[in-house]
């Protein structure tokens, strides 16, 4: 049986190798379907091509970002329910593909777009309609975050942990209370250092920050890291980018459909966009909000 019609999305404005990325997976899918492909380079392109898609399956070819304004369009033309969406990985990080148990290499990525299977999957959203695919993190996770983008064009993937371990050095400390399905699991009384608001497991290329997370179940995985001297906060920061945060006493990760964090400015790290300050933030989960294809293996 033909494989349906494909919509593949491209970054418009994407080097050489991540073009010669996309000819080898398209020429792979177009083995067996019929692909139109589909190059973008602003938010509003991105509507068009979307606006135009039909029932066909949207194939993303990028990153965590890639896929998170993908989905976050179709959320907010309230055009996401029901759709099946699949994911060449091309970004640094790919800590969503990852989650999904998709191979990193392009060509295999494409094979498993026409051998997979649509798998319903939960998305994050917060208060003011802003998704979250894969994490969403504030304070130290935030601030790694954007010190690594400073080094991420440079050094790829490694930009990350340099990022990390520069924050150790001067680690932010935020009174913020937080609510996991209205009970308090953190108040203002005791500093925090980090949250971390989980649908998948990773960030920054592998790093497990949520390791249990998985995006199907329904619910996140909320850590919350409260070290409170600067020794102790180092040792929690040294440890992260090894996804060795779990040892430290001073973290606790807990689960649930809807959190709340207010107190102190902060940013959030969404998928690897920040955004911020504020001072408070909800997010809930909706289960089953669409479907991405994956692995046969991975049900």
């Amino acid at each position: 049986m033909a494989t349906p019609p494909l919509l593949l999305i491209t970054n418009s404005d994407a080097g050489t190798a991540d073009q010669e990325a996309v000819d080898a997976a398209l020429a792979v899918l177009r083995e067996s379907a019929e692909v139109d492909v589909r190059g973008t380079s602003s938010p509003e392109e991105l509507d068009d091509v979307l606006a135009a898609a039909g029932e066909r399956t949207i194939v993303v070819a990028g990153g965590d970002g890639s896929i998170h304004a993908v989905v976050q369009a179709l959320h907010t033309r309230g055009d996401l329910s029901a759709r099946t969406l699949a994911l060449i990985p091309l970004g640094t990080g790919n800590d969503f593909a990852r989650t999904l148990d998709l191979p990193l290499e392009p060509v295999a990525a494409a094979r498993v777009v026409l051998t997979g299977t649509r798998r319903p999957t939960d998305l994050v959203v917060d208060e003011a309609g802003q998704v979250t695919v894969n994490s969403v993190h504030l304070g130290a996770g935030a601030e790694a975050g954007k010190r690594g983008a400073r080094w991420k064009a440079r050094l790829g993937r490694i930009g990350y942990p340099i990022g990390a371990l520069q924050t150790a050095l001067n680690p932010p400390s935020l009174r913020l209370r937080v609510e996991v399905d209205g009970a308090v699991v953190a108040d203002a009384g005791r500093p925090v250092l980090m949250v971390a608001v989980g649908n998948g497991a990773s960030v920054g290329g592998g790093t497990e920050l949520t390791p249990d997370a998985e995006p199907h179940d329904g619910e996140v995985d909320v850590l919350i890291a409260t070290p409170a001297s600067p020794l102790a906060r180092l040792g929690y920061l040294v440890r992260l980018p090894f996804a060795r945060h779990e040892e430290h006493g001073d973290v606790r990760i807990v689960r649930g459909r809807t959190v709340r964090v207010s107190g102190d400015a902060f940013d959030c790290n969404s998928d690897g966009e920040i955004d911020g300050p504020v001072t408070e933030r909800a997010w809930r989960v909706l289960p089953a909000a669409y479907a991405m294809v994956v692995p046969a293996r991975a049900l």
